[in-house]
């Protein structure tokens, strides 16, 4: 368990925002519009655009039933792929910034290949960089279990290691950006009057995402829950809000419960 860390940022990128390499400048400049208000940033990263998809083509067209262990070290490079992108990015911009694997960045799981739960987060190489100042750059959806197997988490995943992260650190909240702007009753890509929620508790964020919402995974607003995180779902392409505010999830006093319990990392 590790003591909050003051000014703490979480901010999720998916696979959407980071399609086309032209889109990794943007990124840098949401992180750095960012850093004006926070002075630690972590940011957790899904592969590019269907990079996954594309993995798991190709693992079947060599073997028709891949063995799960070797499609997880393959499908793993993705967000190891956009991690490093994103860095170079930042560093271009003149920010410092570093980039790690899962397994690099503490995040320990269970040994289920494909299907992993994250057991524990030991962050301590992240907060050497972070107190150096330097944006932190973690691959999502991965992690090692404590036999040392690099396992990925399952559809999501990276949604639950930025909240895992989150709760690690002691951050304020987590953003993710999004190709919406935010949590909507309905798709409003099959429905454009749709309506936007600007704040949903927990619960009802869950129930959403059990009716179908694909918005965030499950299991991450779970653990959200557990350990009193904000939640704030943003456009990719209204990072600051100015024509949406997205969509605050959490309780209604704004979340001031405490941000770890012992155990609740297991999921």
């Amino acid at each position: 368990m590790f003591e909050a860390m003051t000014n703490t940022l979480v901010m999720k990128f998916g696979g959407a925002s980071l399609a086309e390499p032209e889109h990794f400048g943007r990124v840098a400049d949401i992180i750095l519009s960012r850093s004006k208000e926070f002075s630690r940033i972590v940011v957790v990263v899904s592969a590019m655009g269907n990079t996954t998809d594309k993995f798991l083509e190709l693992a079947k067209e060599v073997h028709p039933s891949p063995p799960t262990r070797e499609q997880d070290m393959l499908v793993s490079c993705g967000e190891r792929i956009s991690m490093a992108l994103l860095a170079m990015a930042l560093i271009l911009k003149g920010k410092d910034a570093i980039s790690f694997t899962g397994s690099q960045s503490g995040i320990i799981t269970s040994s289920d290949h494909s299907e992993a739960k994250i057991m524990d987060v030991r962050p301590y190489r992240l907060i050497k960089e972070l107190d150096e100042g330097k944006v932190v750059i973690v691959a999502g959806f991965q992690g090692v279990s404590a036999k040392g197997e690099i396992t990925t988490l399952g559809r999501g995943g990276s949604d639950t290691t930025a909240v895992a992260m989150g709760i690690a650190l002691g951050a304020q909240k987590v953003e993710f950006y999004k190709d919406v702007a935010g949590v909507y009753r309905e798709d409003p890509k099959k429905n454009p009057l749709a309506n936007l929620y600007t704040t949903l508790s927990y619960s009802d964020a869950y129930a959403l995402m059990e009716k179908g919402a694909k918005v965030l995974h499950k299991r991450c607003i779970h653990l959200a829950s557990k350990n009193g995180l904000p939640l704030h779902v943003l456009s990719f392409n209204d990072p600051e809000g100015k024509q949406f505010q997205g969509t605050l999830i959490g309780e209604v006093s704004y979340l001031k419960a405490p941000l770890y319990e012992e155990g609740a990392l297991c999921i």
